[in-house]
């Protein structure tokens, strides 16, 4: 029997604020507890669907050991509240493991297996270190030369593409500083209130003298990375941290982070029977390889094929997060691209906003989607990012 593809849309979408790690205010919150958060606040936004009514959940992760390890989709909708028979699965592509999460929930629903599907990424690298807790690569990886990039730290990768595309110390810290920048202007003009599900964080604290251990509660609302202080003066003393002769620095690279987002995508039909009023609609996903010594690169085969297959031209693009793992490789892209960079990650980027990895994805479509219509732009939106080993994704949402 063959199946009818039908659209599917976004009717809710939020995240938690994004905290620095390893000492930011969320260093001490499980991602699986950040997971349960938004996922009761992305339900909350939809009262008329019932928990129940979910088909699925679906959620990134790009290191899923420890705190955030064995299947943090199910255990996360468990310990969220949904009825057991709600499923769950963890995905990993790296980088774009949230965004992927929203490709599974919206593909199962365009094909008809599924109505209500939760999508979202939870990610704590205070936790969980890039790489993970250990490190085992494959021997096979340094037998042959041409896969020695498999093994590359990012920053690495990052000053191949700095050199490679020619991009200068200079110019990647005009970039971080911008990123700051917009950031900044967007929290204080309240552009990621709607996005954002405040959370309520518990400390506990010995107290040696009592014996006792005191418990204090605070609620975080906002994004820890982006500082209104940062200055071209101040990023030009910072050192290069991959190469010595190198351009990268810790300011002009992404925020290691935690953080978690979650997106509810339905069909048609329960549009109709619950009356809702859609954010968007997803339209296409795209992933591409390219080598990994210059993984950063990557957007720049994703972005033409999720246009190709979605028959639009960039310039109908009003909006594009394009995730700054570093300045080198998004001005890489948007210069091979020949993107407009006003249009480019209007309310700032990874390198203000941080890049809680597993998340990102989900977090990009929530600042797109509630973005898009803070602004009264209806039209197309993008979300694209390099992923490590040598790959890029993209994909396109219609914003109402």
């Amino acid at each position: 029997m063959t199946r009818q593809i039908q659209d599917a849309y976004i009717v809710a979408a939020t995240r938690t604020p994004v905290g620095k790690a390893p000492r930011g205010l969320l260093r001490q919150v499980r991602p699986d507890d950040m997971l349960v958060h938004v996922l009761k606040s992305v339900l909350a936004q939809v009262p008329a669907i019932e928990p129940k009514c979910v088909d699925d959940v679906v959620v990134g992760c790009a290191f899923p050991e420890a705190e955030q390890g064995l299947n943090m989709a199910r255990n996360g909708a468990l310990l969220a509240g949904l009825p057991d028979t709600v499923p769950g699965v963890t995905v990993n592509r790296y980088c774009s493991s949230g965004l992927n999460a929203v490709q599974i929930a919206a593909d199962r629903i365009r094909v008809g297996e599924a109505d209500v599907v939760v999508a979202g990424g939870a990610e704590s690298m205070s936790m969980v270190p890039m790489m993970g807790n250990k490190v085992a690569l494959n021997p096979e990886i340094f037998a042959r030369e041409e896969n020695y990039a498999i093994a590359y730290g990012m920053g690495i990768t990052a000053e191949k593409v700095a050199m490679q595309w020619k991009v200068s110390r200079e110019d990647q810290d005009a970039f971080a500083l911008e990123s700051h920048r917009r950031a900044v202007a967007a929290s204080a003009s309240g552009g990621f209130r709607s996005e954002i599900s405040p959370i309520e964080i518990t400390a506990r604290t010995p107290d040696l003298k009592s014996h006792e251990v005191r418990v204090s509660k605070r609620t975080m609302r906002d994004d820890e990375g982006p500082r209104a202080d940062t200055s071209p003066e101040a990023l030009a003393k910072l050192r290069t941290v991959f190469d010595a002769k190198g351009t990268v620095t810790a300011g002009n690279s992404s925020q290691t982070s935690d953080g978690a987002a979650a997106v509810v995508l339905v069909s048609e039909a329960i549009l109709k029977r619950y009356e809702l009023t859609p954010l968007a609609r997803y339209v296409t996903f795209a992933v591409k390889g390219v080598p990994p010594a210059v993984m950063g690169i990557g957007p720049k085969v994703a972005i033409p094929a999720a246009l190709g297959r979605a028959g639009l031209g960039q310039g109908e693009m009003k909006w594009i997060e394009l995730n700054e793992a570093f300045a080198a490789q998004a001005l890489a892209v948007i210069r091979d691209l020949d993107l407009d960079p006003a249009l480019v990650n209007p309310h700032g980027g990874a390198i203000a906003l941080g890049h809680p990895l597993g998340a990102t994805g989900a977090i990009r479509t929530a600042t797109l989607v509630h973005g898009m219509r803070g602004r009264a732009q209806k039209g197309y939106g993008m979300v694209t990012m390099c992923i490590g080993t040598g790959m890029g994704a993209a994909g396109i949402f219609e914003v109402y």
